[in-house]
């Protein structure tokens, strides 16, 4: 259990700092009200999620010391939207369609609602 947090950790704190570096280097060289540096993150993150379970998944290996520190600890600080696309991708690969899209708005939903309340709280 120690190592597995150990590695979690470790994967997260370099997503963490790898994200902080894209968005430093997305707005030095884009000056735009649109969040670029957030999408840029999430469609990297995405990416990341699906190649490296992809490998892992054809390498036997999900359950693996890997899989805590690249998967949900890299691209889990780097940002949690690629488990997000990676949890809809299986559940439609599953045949869950149905339960896909009822996550996709429920999460998009209660999430600007959530930071809506919080918003709303502290004012």
């Amino acid at each position: 259990m120690l190592k597995t947090i150990t590695l979690v950790a470790i994967g997260g704190a370099i997503g963490s700092v790898l994200r902080y570096l894209t968005s430093v280097v997305t707005q030095k060289y884009v000056s735009s009200v649109f969040p670029w540096a957030t999408l840029i993150t999430n469609i990297i993150g995405c990416f990341l999620i699906g190649l490296l379970m992809g490998w892992l998944s054809k390498n036997q290996m999900e359950d693996s010391n890997l899989k805590w520190l690249l998967v949900t600890g890299f691209c889990g600080g780097y940002t949690t939207f690629s488990a997000f696309g990676f949890e809809n991708i299986s559940l439609l690969q599953n045949h869950h369609s149905a339960m896909a899209f009822g996550y996709i708005a429920l999460s998009i939903i209660a999430g600007l609602l959530a930071v809506w309340g919080g918003l709303f709280l502290v004012k």
